[in-house]
């Protein structure tokens, strides 16, 4: 099942895919933040989450492993209906990765779009679906 990107309650994106990664940078400490998501079903599973430190928030979960300077860790049955990500200019943009293709949130979404954007399994929302396919398509 693809995932969708909402503003506002309206789909303005899909990326063709059932699994993703999302990057941000911390607002606080200015290291990277990575998670690998996948869909099953109408949920979201966090797969793997790292950062580049420690520290404001940050501290790696029991478990963790350090590889080339990122603590990793697996969290175990994280599953949610959607990501709410908080569109800050704090942190600067998130980036999305699928397909071996990455891409800014800003690029995604039209310009100037003010408010916070969901990440959910197109189903979350399952009628607007159709529209974000033929969207997809004019592109």
């Amino acid at each position: 099942m693809p995932v969708c990107l909402f503003l506002a309650g309206t789909m303005m994106a899909t990326l063709p895919c059932e699994t993703f990664v999302l990057t941000w940078t911390h607002s606080v400490e200015r290291t990277e933040w990575r998670e690998e998501w996948r869909v099953d079903g109408a949920d979201l599973v966090l797969v793997e989450a790292s950062v580049e430190g420690s520290g404001a928030g940050m501290q790696p979960a029991d478990g963790a492993w350090l590889e080339d300077g990122r603590w990793h860790w697996r969290p175990l049955g994280r599953r949610q209906a959607r990501l709410l990500l908080a569109n800050s200019g704090y942190g600067g943009d998130y980036r999305l990765c699928w397909q071996d293709v990455c891409r800014l949130l800003a690029g995604l979404l039209p310009k100037q779009s003010p408010g916070p954007v969901e990440i959910a399994p197109c189903s979350w929302r399952a009628g607007d679906a159709a529209s974000a396919s033929d969207e997809e398509n004019k592109k």
